[in-house]
């Protein structure tokens, strides 16, 4: 069974930084594709980065949105995928979740971001 836990969301001053983590079991970890996504209120879950398998290079994807100022990583020994938020903004707000990417069926309780003076 597919079991993923995010954490390391919290309150922060735009400008500010977060890094969220995400615990994967259930899965052959190394050989998935993992994605960080994240739902505003009041909108659709939207990809915000990915990152391929390991066998696949490993290489990221960030979305418009918040490129150059998020990172994503995994650490395959820990089935760990992590998302490096810095220069935070108002409108980047929201829960965000981890998952395969593309996303299964399954998702984890979130963690909430909210940036916020």
């Amino acid at each position: 069974q597919v079991q993923l836990v995010e954490s390391g969301g919290g309150l922060v001053q735009p400008g500010g930084t977060l890094r969220l983590s995400c615990a994967a079991s259930g899965i052959i970890f190394s050989f998935t594709a993992m994605g960080w996504y994240r739902q505003a209120p009041g909108k659709q879950r939207e990809l915000v980065a990915s990152i391929a398998s390991r066998p696949s290079g490993s290489t990221t994807n960030i979305a418009d949105s918040v490129k150059g100022r998020f990172t994503v990583s995994r650490d395959n020994a820990k089935n760990m995928v992590y998302l490096q938020m810095n220069s935070l903004k108002l409108e980047d707000t929201a829960v965000y979740y981890c998952n395969t990417a593309p996303p299964r069926q399954m998702w984890g309780q979130g963690t909430q971001v909210t940036v916020s003076s």
